[in-house]
């Protein structure tokens, strides 16, 4: 869900959103094109806010669920969701980017996708995947019991993605270098070739 504002749609700038099924390496990538833009300030990767405890695998601003909702009630986040028993979001730094005419990157739920559509004037919406073997054996050697199910999520991921209509596909099965290069040519506004 994105946080409740006026008719007016989020910009000028870019928002950049990173989907995939987990294992895809969406975190990894994303990690890497902070790296590389670290002293660009017109590219800010945005860090999430969830409600469970950070891991190697997946690194981010950890808070209870009472003080996720006491942000939330104070309008702290640009987007936010549920997943898994989990809350997650996208700090409100986010949108004061985007309004000074930065790009953003974010890692999001599909879920958002179409609100934030709605929501912002310069939406780029980038599905990070891979194989189904290749996801089940990140996921496998990730270990973290809050991912819930491994066959159901790996079923989950191989699930058809008509409905979310990403603008660019990156298929993360070579070099994470290589991968998070077509992410940042997105960012950039250089483009990225489909199923890489």
């Amino acid at each position: 869900m994105t946080a409740p504002g006026t008719a007016e749609r989020v910009g000028p700038g870019h928002l950049v959103l990173v989907v995939g099924p987990s294992g895809a390496g969406k975190d990894t990538l994303l990690d890497l094109v902070r790296a590389a833009t670290a002293h660009d300030r017109n590219i800010m990767v945005a860090r999430r806010v969830v409600t469970r405890a950070a891991t190697s695998a997946e690194d981010h601003d950890s808070v209870s669920e009472a003080a996720f909702d006491a942000a939330l009630a104070k309008a702290d986040f640009a987007i936010w969701w549920a997943a898994h028993g989990n809350k997650y979001a996208i700090p409100r730094a986010a949108d004061d980017a985007i309004r000074a005419g930065h790009t953003v990157l974010c890692n999001v739920s599909r879920a958002v996708v179409a609100p934030a559509r709605e929501r912002y004037a310069r939406v780029t919406v980038v599905l990070v995947t891979a194989p189904e073997e290749v996801l089940r054996q990140r996921l496998e050697g990730r270990k973290r019991d809050s991912d819930g199910n491994l066959d159901k999520r790996v079923t989950r991921a191989a699930a058809p993605e008509s409905e979310l209509k990403p603008d660019v596909v990156i298929m993360n099965i070579g070099t994470a270098e290589e991968a998070a290069a077509k992410l940042l040519q997105t960012a950039q506004g250089r483009g990225a070739d489909a199923d890489s």
